[in-house]
């Protein structure tokens, strides 16, 4: 045995596990994100699909390059560099190649990490199932492409296409100034789905063509991708946002309520929208007039402790007044802004970093929530809702017309085990598991519960 390994047995816990993976990678620590809990809820669990996934790089040209723009300046412009990671419905082979791994940073920047999930790179996409709805998925600020990926996995597992955003300037291992990221958030994602449509008809690999549905898609964003949803479907900026210093040279006007330019740039193939902790109404980057704009069915998820995006003020005042569209509001009793979204924090984020006040772990965990439980609940939940406006399958109404408050849900059933008719307990949670949570639902045209 070497002295290096003799120190780190010398170690305990997380930090020995660090050490002997930077010795031999083969002993690396696992960070599953395909962890189903016994007591998730029955839509939370992996779809009959096997699922695939690859990389691919992607160039939005004619960008404003609004990072190097300056005072009474043309803003400058580029080819802006996006990556993606997708994933899909695979062909199940008799010798299929193990689990990929994806390596991605923590918040510093520096530390890299290795995930698990369920995936394959580069597997076979089944071509026999017709086509597959199409989910866009965008991270925070900052974030990468797989601060999601329980999610992405898991929807891939389901039938749909899913591709997550690295948004440059965005992530964790390239933070630039926030003015990028509330310029080309929204943009970002109009782009991808348009690349999307592009590789369903002429994917050079051969292996995505015919499968994406582009004209089938939802939009899933956390945080400031929660921003770029909305600002997506049709909430332009306020007069107030544009004509703050944040975005110089009065840029942000391109994606301005009543601004010609945002309102050709609205897509009508984007069907349903999920949004966790959405940015923005504290700010005053909305007014209720702008929110009223939204016609998409959007399911909004937040924590009633939020002290970054807010919670009242903040996301159910977004949810009251998307007044033109049926949407709901799920509600983690008591979390804070990482209520549903960011995978378990990776076992090396536990370790502080130099560069860092807070440890890394802070960017996925929550005080009062484990991580593992919310993103099951939010698997459950993103599942009835996508099937019922993406794949329009009734069976999903069920799991969305709950009794608002999870506590007030009553299991009655009988010896056998039969529910008996004054049985109002939330629909596929185990019994005394539908606890700290309530989904509330307003149709269009109602601003606030009667």
């Amino acid at each position: 045995m070497t002295f290096k390994k003799h120190i780190c047995i010398a170690l305990s816990g997380i930090t020995a596990a660090v050490c002997l993976a930077q010795i031999n990678p083969a002993l690396a620590i696992d960070n599953r994100i395909d962890q189903i809990r016994p007591d998730a809820p029955e839509l939370a669990a992996y779809g009959r699909y096997p699922v695939g996934v690859t990389t691919l790089q992607v160039s939005n040209p004619g960008q404003l390059d609004i990072l190097n723009a300056k005072p009474d300046e043309a803003i400058p412009r580029y080819n802006r560099p996006l990556t993606l990671e997708i994933w899909y419905p695979a062909v199940a082979a008799d010798h299929s190649p193990s689990a990929t791994t994806f390596r991605t940073f923590l918040r510093d920047g520096k530390t890299e990490v290795t995930l698990t999930g369920k995936a394959v790179r580069d597997a076979a996409a089944e071509k026999n199932a017709g086509v597959f709805p199409l989910v866009i998925v965008s991270h925070g600020y900052p974030g990468n492409r797989f601060l999601l990926s329980h999610l992405t996995e898991n929807l891939a597992s389901k039938g749909y296409v899913v591709v997550a955003i690295d948004h440059t300037d965005s992530t964790f291992h390239e933070f630039k100034n926030f003015s990028s990221t509330l310029l080309n958030r929204s943009l970002d994602q109009l782009f991808v789905l348009n690349q999307m449509a592009l590789l369903n008809e002429q994917d050079n690999t051969g292996k995505l063509t015919g499968i994406i549905d582009a004209a089938n898609t939802a939009l899933i964003g956390y945080s400031m991708g929660g921003y770029g949803v909305l600002n997506s479907l049709g909430a332009g900026v306020s007069a107030k946002s544009v004509s703050a210093p944040t975005v110089p040279n009065g840029a942000l006007q391109s994606r301005a309520a009543n601004d010609p330019r945002y309102l050709a740039s609205i897509d009508k193939r984007i069907k349903a929208a999920v949004a966790f902790a959405p940015w923005g109404w504290n700010a005053g980057l909305w007014d209720t007039q702008a929110l009223a704009a939204i016609k998409t069915p959007l399911f909004y998820i937040a924590g009633s402790a939020d002290d970054v995006s807010g919670y009242s003020p903040g996301v159910r005042n977004l949810f009251e007044s998307s007044i033109n569209t049926g949407r709901y509001l799920l509600t983690f009793e008591n979390a804070n802004h990482s209520a549903g979204a960011p995978i378990p924090a990776p076992k090396e984020s536990w370790q502080a970093v130099p560069t860092l006040k807070r440890i890394p772990a802070e960017s996925y965990i929550d005080a009062v929530w484990d991580n593992t439980r919310m993103n099951n609940v939010s698997q459950h939940f993103v599942t009835a809702f996508l099937g019922k406006y993406l794949k329009h399958d009734d069976s999903m109404d069920a799991f969305l017309a709950l009794t608002e408050n999870a506590k007030d849900g009553k299991w009655s059933t009988d010896e056998s085990g039969n529910k008996k008719p004054d049985h109002t307990y939330w629909k596929g949670f185990p019994a005394r598991t539908a606890v700290g949570l309530k989904l509330e639902y307003l149709p269009a045209a109602t601003s606030q519960k009667q």
